[in-house]
């Protein structure tokens, strides 16, 4: 005798045969999906209508994320604030080295052109340090005698002129600046021609052009620039620019003011000028005449000298051998 359920407990076809209905109608709709994309509109209708139970779900999650992102440790904040500032600090050093060099690389091209332009051989050189003596104006450059560095040698800048030297050492030597109290140089006011002296020593670093009479033409911005007199600048030199002209009658000469072209303080790299004046056209003539005969005729000359003072001398003798005659 078979057993069988009852009717009230019957389920249906077996659980095999509804897999295999369902798989053969997914494998069914995917096809036909991927074929005629019949399914489209539906999955968009599906996906619209349950985006709001999706972000609901959702809700828990983004909460606990934004406590956790709130809740952060103070001590975390301040690690990071730190490191933060520490990035910082070394962007900005690493900007400022890069201006650093940038403006050094200007300047050293400057007085490359200014070194191809002169036509007296020069030797770079780079300022080290200011003299500790507040009373003067000096600066300690790192060239010496090794180098060829000479005392009273200009020093110069693209700019203009910056001092000169006073001491040499063998590896540095001292520069006294142009606005020292006891320097002094001979320039010339370019546009009118002028010659005079300019000497150091004035309050705020600058600096006094004396000897001008008060009928000469002399104006406020006026370019100062050495005359060559005296053998030891060059000419042409840019030196000052004139700030201040005050004309009194009651004085002989105008006080003029002038500020110095090349920045004294603030510069690295300079140029010491090896400047040797040409001779006066006299001392060539001298020290032609000075110079011994040469040749023939400078032979002959000598054999004349030689025989006319051996004749002087041979009548010298004779009359001092010679006795004096008596009177009767």
């Amino acid at each position: 005798m078979q057993y069988s359920p009852p009717p009230l407990f019957k389920q249906g076809p077996s659980a095999l045969a509804r897999l295999i209905c369902f798989v053969a109608l997914a494998v069914g709709l995917l096809v036909v999906d991927s074929h005629y994309k019949t399914l489209e509109k539906l999955r968009y209708f599906i996906g619209t209508a349950l985006y709001p139970l999706q972000r609901v779900m959702l809700v828990p999650r983004d909460s606990l994320v934004g406590a956790s992102d709130f809740l952060v440790s103070e001590g975390q904040l301040r690690a990071q604030n730190r490191l933060l500032r520490e990035r910082n600090l070394a962007l900005s050093a690493q900007a400022m080295l890069n201006a650093e060099l940038s403006a050094e690389n200007d300047h050293l091209r400057q007085l490359l052109a200014l070194r191809d332009r002169m036509q007296v051989p020069t030797i770079p050189a780079q300022i080290e340090y200011d003299t500790r003596d507040p009373f003067t104006q000096k600066v300690v450059i790192d060239r010496g005698s090794r180098q060829g560095v000479k005392a009273g040698a200009p020093v110069i800048t693209e700019q203009g002129l910056l001092g000169q030297v006073t001491r040499v050492f063998l590896m540095y030597s001292e520069v006294t600046l142009i606005t020292d109290k006891d320097q002094a140089v001979p320039v010339q006011l370019l546009r009118s021609g002028v010659n005079s002296v300019v000497y150091g020593g004035l309050p705020g670093g600058a600096l006094d052009l004396r000897y001008i009479p008060l009928s000469a033409d002399v104006k406020v911005g006026d370019q100062v620039v050495t005359n060559g007199l005296g053998g030891v600048y060059p000419a042409g030199v840019p030196v000052a620019r004139v700030t201040r002209v005050d004309k009194q009658s009651d004085t002989t000469f105008a006080r003029i003011v002038c500020q110095p072209v090349a920045q004294l303080h603030s510069q690295r790299q300079v140029l010491v000028l090896q400047y040797n004046p040409p001779p006066p056209p006299e001392a060539e003539a001298a020290t032609d005449q000075k110079a011994p005969p040469t040749g023939k005729d400078g032979k002959d000359s000598k054999k004349a000298e030689t025989r006319k003072t051996g004749k002087s001398q041979g009548a010298a003798a004779h009359a001092q051998k010679a006795p004096a005659k008596k009177t009767p």
